[in-house]
């Protein structure tokens, strides 16, 4: 008998065990972390995870790991950067950094296109989700944090850039290759 809430949605063995993993990947990738003096930001994994997630899974299927990673940290399991959790990271000073995400990599996904490509995978995740991401976390530390624009940009935004323009390219390759390998074993 089909369980007609997943048959509905056409899920797959193999597309529920890649969200599993993805879930995962981002529970663990949220624990490469590295502090910076200047800011309560830290650099982090994530976003190579975020990217790859994109990259392999459809829209929705990225929405749904995406929601299960935050829902898992908010309910008190420690999977937030640096092993933190609950609803006071969720609405503390880069809080917006994960409320960003549920639309900055579901719109990756989305504007990835039909094709393997590694420039469109690169430059989707630099022009749409890093802007998306960053802007979340601008918000949340310029209102919780109460300081100007200026400072709220190199807490959240500048140091961050050329890492996560690297991170982008790492997903993309990533991508690219494990698209390859699901579309030979099909």
């Amino acid at each position: 008998m089909k369980n007609t809430a997943f048959a509905s949605a056409n899920l797959t063995t193999r597309d529920l065990t890649k969200m599993a993993i993805c879930v995962a990947l981002l529970c663990v990738s949220a624990y490469i972390s590295f502090p910076l003096p200047f800011t309560v930001a830290m650099i982090t994994a994530l976003t190579i995870v975020m990217n790859l997630a994109a990259f392999i899974l459809t829209p929705k299927q990225t929405f749904t790991v995406l929601a299960v990673y935050i829902f898992l940290g908010a309910v008190g399991v420690p999977v937030f950067t640096g092993g933190a959790a609950g609803l006071g990271k969720l609405f503390g000073p880069t809080g917006g950094f994960l409320f960003a995400y549920l639309l900055a990599y579901p719109l990756v996904s989305v504007l990835k296109g039909g094709q393997n490509s590694f420039k469109r995978y690169v430059f989707v995740a630099v022009v749409i989700g890093m802007p998306i991401t960053y802007i979340g976390g601008l918000l949340s530390m310029y209102l919780i944090m109460n300081v100007d624009i200026g400072s709220a940009l190199v807490m959240a935004v500048f140091p961050f850039i050329p890492g996560d323009i690297l991170k982008a390219v790492a997903a993309a390759f990533l991508g690219v290759k494990l698209n390859k390998i699901f579309q030979q074993r099909g």
